[in-house]
């Protein structure tokens, strides 16, 4: 069996955060290694735990998903960054993306769909 995809959670809203840690902890080939509650914690968790993917909030205090996003690629650079995002505006989804982040969705999504694009993010950042 292979090792668990590590992820590191980075969600200002407690209650969503620790709904999506127990929901994603239950799935077999996930393992949430940490979560932080606002964009400035997501750089130094990234760096100290090293998670496969990292899944980001856009509206965050502090700093922004694509600030804590472009800081999370430069401190953890393996890692792969997922956002999932109640609203986004195109050019906000284009900016995540500039930033480094591989795939963005909505917080209401099936979470199959959350799940599906985290397992390909750590496909594809282990083919890279």
């Amino acid at each position: 069996m292979p090792a668990p995809i590590r992820i590191l959670l980075v969600e200002d809203n407690e209650i969503f955060r620790s709904a999506l840690e127990l929901l994603l902890g239950l799935q077999e080939a996930l393992q949430v290694v940490g979560s932080v509650g606002d964009g400035m914690g997501a750089a130094p968790a990234s760096r100290a735990l090293t998670p496969d993917v990292i899944v980001m909030d856009y509206r965050l205090p502090g700093m922004d998903g694509v600030e804590a996003t472009a800081a999370v690629r430069e401190a953890c650079p393996t890692a792969a960054v997922v956002c999932l995002t109640a609203s986004a505006s195109t050019n906000e989804l284009a900016a995540l993306e500039a930033a480094g982040a591989v795939a963005c969705l909505r917080k209401d999504q099936a979470l199959e769909e959350i799940v599906g694009a985290i397992k390909r993010a750590a496909a594809e950042r282990t083919a890279a």
